[in-house]
Protein backbone atom coordinates (compact mmCIF):
# COMPACT_ATOMS: atom_id res chain seq x y z
CA UNK A 1 0.00 0.00 0.00
CA UNK A 2 1.43 3.37 -0.90
CA UNK A 3 2.04 5.80 1.74
CA UNK A 4 -1.06 8.22 1.73
CA UNK A 5 -3.30 5.79 1.09
CA UNK A 6 -6.64 4.79 2.70
CA UNK A 7 -6.69 1.21 3.71
CA UNK A 8 -9.92 -0.62 2.19
CA UNK A 9 -12.77 -0.70 4.24
CA UNK A 10 -13.77 -2.92 7.27
CA UNK A 11 -16.82 -4.84 6.18
CA UNK A 12 -18.04 -7.38 8.96
CA UNK A 13 -20.48 -10.16 8.27
CA UNK A 14 -20.35 -12.33 11.80
CA UNK A 15 -22.23 -11.31 14.40
CA UNK A 16 -21.26 -11.96 18.09
CA UNK A 17 -22.81 -15.13 18.54
CA UNK A 18 -21.04 -16.19 15.00
CA UNK A 19 -18.24 -15.73 16.33
CA UNK A 20 -18.94 -17.16 19.62
CA UNK A 21 -19.73 -20.40 18.22
CA UNK A 22 -18.08 -21.34 14.81
CA UNK A 23 -14.60 -19.63 16.07
CA UNK A 24 -13.93 -18.88 19.74
CA UNK A 25 -15.94 -21.94 21.16
CA UNK A 26 -14.25 -24.61 18.84
CA UNK A 27 -10.85 -23.13 19.47
CA UNK A 28 -11.16 -22.69 23.03
CA UNK A 29 -12.26 -26.18 23.87
CA UNK A 30 -8.54 -27.47 22.03
CA UNK A 31 -6.95 -25.19 24.30
CA UNK A 32 -8.69 -26.16 27.32
CA UNK A 33 -8.85 -30.25 26.32
CA UNK A 34 -5.24 -30.35 25.61
CA UNK A 35 -3.79 -30.04 29.14
CA UNK A 36 -5.07 -31.96 32.33
CA UNK A 37 -5.01 -34.41 34.75
CA UNK A 38 -7.56 -37.21 35.88
CA UNK A 39 -7.29 -38.77 39.48
CA UNK A 40 -8.61 -42.16 39.39
CA UNK A 41 -8.60 -45.28 41.55
CA UNK A 42 -5.28 -46.18 39.69
CA UNK A 43 -3.49 -43.08 40.24
CA UNK A 44 -3.20 -39.82 38.26
CA UNK A 45 -3.71 -39.68 34.46
CA UNK A 46 -1.51 -36.27 32.80
CA UNK A 47 -3.00 -35.22 29.77
CA UNK A 48 -1.03 -33.24 27.31
CA UNK A 49 -0.45 -32.93 23.52
CA UNK A 50 1.50 -36.21 22.51
CA UNK A 51 3.86 -34.54 20.00
CA UNK A 52 4.11 -32.23 17.67
CA UNK A 53 0.92 -32.19 15.69
CA UNK A 54 -0.68 -31.68 18.62
CA UNK A 55 1.29 -28.78 19.92
CA UNK A 56 0.81 -27.60 16.52
CA UNK A 57 -2.92 -27.82 16.81
CA UNK A 58 -3.03 -26.26 20.20
CA UNK A 59 -0.91 -23.22 18.99
CA UNK A 60 -3.27 -22.88 16.27
CA UNK A 61 -6.63 -22.94 18.18
CA UNK A 62 -5.23 -20.65 20.59
CA UNK A 63 -4.07 -18.15 17.81
CA UNK A 64 -7.56 -18.49 16.69
CA UNK A 65 -9.17 -17.56 20.24
CA UNK A 66 -6.83 -14.42 20.25
CA UNK A 67 -7.78 -13.20 16.96
CA UNK A 68 -11.32 -13.74 17.63
CA UNK A 69 -11.17 -11.69 20.96
CA UNK A 70 -9.76 -8.94 18.94
CA UNK A 71 -12.64 -9.44 16.44
CA UNK A 72 -14.85 -8.66 19.54
CA UNK A 73 -13.57 -5.59 19.98
CA UNK A 74 -14.13 -3.90 16.44
CA UNK A 75 -17.19 -2.31 14.23
CA UNK A 76 -20.40 -2.71 15.81
CA UNK A 77 -19.58 -5.53 17.94
CA UNK A 78 -18.68 -4.40 21.50
CA UNK A 79 -21.47 -4.22 23.69
CA UNK A 80 -19.62 -0.85 25.57
CA UNK A 81 -16.23 0.36 26.04
CA UNK A 82 -16.36 -0.71 29.46
CA UNK A 83 -16.23 -4.25 30.86
CA UNK A 84 -16.94 -5.70 27.10
CA UNK A 85 -13.49 -4.47 25.95
CA UNK A 86 -11.81 -5.44 29.18
CA UNK A 87 -12.74 -9.04 28.98
CA UNK A 88 -12.46 -9.33 25.09
CA UNK A 89 -8.89 -7.68 25.96
CA UNK A 90 -8.39 -10.21 28.73
CA UNK A 91 -9.08 -13.23 26.40
CA UNK A 92 -7.04 -12.08 23.85
CA UNK A 93 -3.93 -11.73 26.10
CA UNK A 94 -4.53 -14.87 28.25
CA UNK A 95 -5.19 -16.46 24.25
CA UNK A 96 -1.64 -15.32 23.55
CA UNK A 97 -0.35 -16.37 26.60
CA UNK A 98 -1.75 -20.38 26.22
CA UNK A 99 -0.52 -19.99 22.11
CA UNK A 100 2.91 -18.99 23.17
CA UNK A 101 2.97 -21.51 26.22
CA UNK A 102 1.73 -24.32 23.27
CA UNK A 103 5.08 -23.48 20.93
CA UNK A 104 7.16 -23.56 24.00
CA UNK A 105 5.81 -27.17 25.25
CA UNK A 106 5.30 -25.75 28.06
CA UNK A 107 1.92 -27.51 29.59
CA UNK A 108 1.85 -25.86 32.95
CA UNK A 109 1.96 -22.45 31.18
CA UNK A 110 -0.75 -23.59 29.09
CA UNK A 111 -2.77 -24.74 31.87
CA UNK A 112 -2.79 -21.52 33.44
CA UNK A 113 -3.42 -19.77 30.84
CA UNK A 114 -6.09 -21.80 29.49
CA UNK A 115 -7.44 -21.32 33.43
CA UNK A 116 -7.25 -17.48 32.86
CA UNK A 117 -9.22 -17.98 29.18
CA UNK A 118 -11.97 -19.10 30.70
CA UNK A 119 -11.96 -16.86 33.74
CA UNK A 120 -12.53 -14.08 31.31
CA UNK A 121 -15.02 -16.10 29.46
CA UNK A 122 -17.14 -16.96 32.34
CA UNK A 123 -16.94 -12.82 34.01
CA UNK A 124 -18.23 -12.04 29.98
CA UNK A 125 -21.25 -14.09 29.84
CA UNK A 126 -22.31 -13.22 33.43
CA UNK A 127 -22.11 -10.02 32.77
CA UNK A 128 -23.72 -9.56 29.66
CA UNK A 129 -26.36 -12.78 30.79
CA UNK A 130 -24.91 -14.77 28.00
CA UNK A 131 -25.86 -18.74 28.57
CA UNK A 132 -22.92 -20.84 28.58
CA UNK A 133 -24.84 -23.95 27.67
CA UNK A 134 -27.90 -23.85 25.01
CA UNK A 135 -30.76 -25.79 26.44
CA UNK A 136 -31.63 -29.36 24.40
CA UNK A 137 -34.81 -29.02 22.75
CA UNK A 138 -37.89 -30.38 23.92
CA UNK A 139 -39.50 -33.38 21.90
CA UNK A 140 -42.47 -34.91 22.07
Amino acid sequence: MACGTAPPPLRLHADVKQIMAAVVDPAADVVWGAVGSIDTIEGTQEIRPSGEEEWTETAHAAWVVTEAANSLMIGNRPKDTGDWMKFAQDLADNGLKAARAAEAHDADALFTAGGDMYLACTACHAKYNVTLTAAAPVTQ
